[in-house]
């Protein structure tokens, strides 16, 4: 998910970008991220090849192989804001068609033609969104900030066009639509009410008011973005070879290589993101240093210097506010959560809240455990945040003779990106193979690209690309996104899916090693891809479900790097070649519970206290007191804190994809566990195929073209309950 700003629903079409931080320990800096569009479409339709030397306009339609591909090799930054500028005025024509239309509102004229406006935009969107999420500069961030508020104008003037939406809303009411396909009565509605819920009924004053205060909000998440990128890029703790003592040999080589890119050949740099702080406050052994780094990562925003970000929350708060007050809604979480699959943020509240209690008596344990480690050593210290990571590695190896370090040994990165493919091969009848002769343009040499095909009938799906290594310019955190979604509107359309990662790239010649937790972030945004290549729907507003349904389907992809085929073919020791040994899996499964107190509670923490800000009157808000003595009421133990505090809580304010929604993770959660169950009793397993086809084809291909929880319902029979994840988190006794 990318920096959807505030709804960009019809501009964005089929930009599908997800960021994805689950409630698994530590997943993979995904939290430091934000989703693209509320409802996502489908951007570029083939036209034929343009020659290779004509110049390259952002707007152009996508050419060469597999239906276009973009011309990433041909970007020119100077060109994107002029592009913008002529993809929005192509579009206000194509939607003055549509309204100055003398024949009566239909859905073939008014909403299947509002489907079919914006692809020249959407086109140069693609470029727009990559420049922010992977190759971002000064020069980008200074475009971003003239022409962020300009697209949310841009959206405004057509959720506010009162001649458009009163033909939708003939259509909506009229006779026609009981005449309707499912799939178009259910693209009708969606239309119909994004309208109504984004201005589409104010006029006058208020009117203008709604579009003025989007404007500003388009600025305030830019800045909150440009902040954040400027604390990740800015904080940087530099180790001497005395200070270096726990650390892995293939952490220290990248470390290295990191301060040796930042000009301090000889030390090692400690960069402020989670891939490198969370195996530094696991195995350092320098308790001052441990501190230092912890604070530098969880202070981000928050330094009372020119990046702070809570002047800006407090100003987002209170415009969020003024903005549904405006449609009639008490808050802004109310707002949101109307068309979610909570509903209300009651509902939301009272799964939370099962969970919090169960996870912070989790947490007590955990402590408890670590302090009596530290006692028995007589390290003479009381756990504090930065000592967590540390001594609940101790634990764990005191309880399971589980070490981390061992474990890493048989995760390499090339390894599990075959077992995600075996795995697709198996569910989804997908094969991915290599193109490396550079008939498709790539953005970055670390980017490869793989062609998907259907292996019954050799029809290619689509592409996938591969971002997986940080680097200045790009934003933190691990997301899936689409350059083309795939549609039947207006002839098919194969898919262009990408997951991109913050690895930290070693020195040359060595194997990537993850965590655990890391490896299955992995499969967690390879799922966002699958779902991406998976759609069957006719229109592109349809591709793209609820946020709170979304996150689903990615987090039950984690589940198959625990069974059987994927351990034993692909784990292998990066030294031997080994498999790993059967002892060495018991001893993770038994470990799988462990430390789900400090997963379950940090991410729940921040849950709770975006919900709660945005039920909270936000005159006179002070976000760093109410985080403080929200969390103070609610019990949150002091020996963790928030997996995104407030001032850098990306998914929330620097844009609006989870404002409200972050307990969208746990309410897919949910579903996740209860689904991994009637895999588990299936009779072939994980791989049954009966069962595969049908999560398939309701879970994965079904897009939003029906309603989430009747889809589920379908596979699973019945509705999800929330025994499952009691169970899984180890909470059920």
């Amino acid at each position: 998910m990318t920096r959807s700003r505030t709804f960009l629903s019809f501009i964005l079409g089929s930009t599908m970008m997800t960021a994805c931080a689950g409630i698994t320990p530590e997943a993979s800096e995904a939290g430091d991220t934000v989703e693209v569009a509320e409802a996502a479409s489908v951007t570029s339709d083939a036209a034929p090849d343009m020659t290779a030397e004509a110049a390259w306009s952002p707007g152009d339609v996508f050419s060469g192989p597999y239906g276009g591909v973009p011309a990433f090799d041909k970007m020119d930054i100077a060109l994107i804001e002029p592009a913008l500028e002529e993809g929005m005025a192509v579009q206000k024509v194509e939607i003055d068609a549509i309204t100055s239309n003398p024949n009566a509102p239909t859905f073939e004229n008014t909403v299947a033609a509002l489907e079919d406006t914006g692809r020249q935009l959407n086109r140069v969107l693609r470029y727009y969104y990559l420049w922010g999420s992977n190759l971002s500069t000064p020069e980008f961030r200074e475009i971003e900030t003239r022409m962020d508020p300009e697209l949310q104008a841009f959206e405004d003037s057509i959720n506010q066009n009162q001649a458009l939406f009163a033909r939708i809303d003939a259509v909506r009411q009229g006779d026609e639509y009981e005449t309707l396909t499912p799939a178009q009565q259910r693209l009708t509605e969606i239309i119909h009410q994004r309208f109504t819920r984004n201005g589409g009924t104010l006029t006058g004053e208020k009117a203008e008011k709604f579009a003025a205060i989007n404007k500003e909000l388009a600025a305030l998440y830019a800045e909150f973005s440009g902040n954040l990128l400027a604390d990740e890029e800015g904080w940087v703790t530099y180790l001497t070879p005395e200070q270096t003592d726990g650390l892995s040999d293939s952490y220290l080589s990248s470390a290295a290589a990191a301060a040796e890119a930042l000009g301090k050949p000889g030390m090692y740099a400690v960069r402020n993101t989670r891939s490198s702080m969370d195996p530094f406050l696991t195995f350092s052994t320098e308790r001052d240093l441990r501190e230092q780094v912890w604070r530098n990562y969880y202070n981000r925003g928050d330094n009372g210097d020119a990046h702070d970000n809570n002047a800006i929350i407090a100003k987002i708060l209170k415009l969020r506010d003024q903005r549904v007050e405006l449609l009639g809604y008490d808050n802004y979480a109310e707002w949101r959560l109307e068309d979610r699959m909570a509903k209300s943020p009651d509902r939301a509240f009272d799964l939370m809240l099962q969970v919090w209690k169960a996870s912070v008596a989790r947490v007590h344990e955990e402590v408890a455990d670590m302090q009596a480690l530290a006692d028995a050593e007589g390290a003479g210290i009381t756990i504090a945040p930065w000592d967590y990571r540390f001594y609940a590695e101790k634990v764990r190896k005191a309880k399971y003779d589980l070490n981390s370090e061992e474990v890493k040994q048989y995760l390499q990165v090339d390894n599990l990106r075959l077992a995600m493919f075996d795995v697709a091969g198996e569910l989804f009848g997908f094969e991915f193979v290599p193109i490396t002769d550079g008939s498709v343009p790539v953005f970055h040499p670390d980017v490869t690209v793989y062609e998907v095909n259907d292996k019954a009938t050799g029809r290619n799906v689509g592409l996938w690309y591969f971002d997986p290594f940080a680097r200045d310019g790009k934003r933190s955190g691990a997301w899936a996104t689409t350059y083309r979604s795939y549609e039947s509107f207006r002839g098919e359309k194969n898919v262009l899916a990408a997951n991109n990662s913050n690895f930290v790239k070693p020195a040359p010649g060595e194997p990537v090693l993850l965590s655990w937790d890391d490896a299955e972030t992995m499969f967690h945004e390879f799922g966002h891809a699958l779902h991406y290549l998976s759609l069957q729907v006719e229109y592109p507003t349809l591709t793209f479900g609820l946020r709170d349904y979304t996150e689903f389907q990615s987090q039950l992809l984690e589940r198959w790097l625990s069974t059987d085929h994927v351990i034993n073919t692909y784990l292998v020791s990066a030294e031997t070649g080994e498999p790993m040994p059967a002892e060495l899996v018991e001893k993770i499964r038994k470990a799988s519970t462990f430390n789900q107190g400090f997963a379950t509670t940090e991410y729940l923490a921040s849950a709770l206290i975006d919900m709660k800000l945005h039920m909270a009157d936000p005159d006179g808000l002070d976000p760093d007191a109410f985080e403080r003595e929200t969390l103070e009421e609610l019990g949150m133990p002091s020996e963790l804190v928030m997996r995104h505090r407030t001032p850098h809580f990306g998914h929330v304010f620097s844009g609006e994809g989870y404002a409200a929604g972050y307990y969208g993770y746990l309410w897919a959660d949910v579903l996740t566990s209860d689904a991994a169950e009637a895999f588990a009793e299936a009779p072939g397993g994980f791989y049954d195929q009966e069962i595969a086809s049908a999560a398939v084809e309701y879970l994965f291909a079904a897009g939003n073209a029906m309603d989430p929880a009747d889809a589920y319902r379908l596979f699973r029979g019945r509705d999800a309950e929330i025994d499952a994840l009691m169970r899984d988190r180890g909470f059920a006794e």
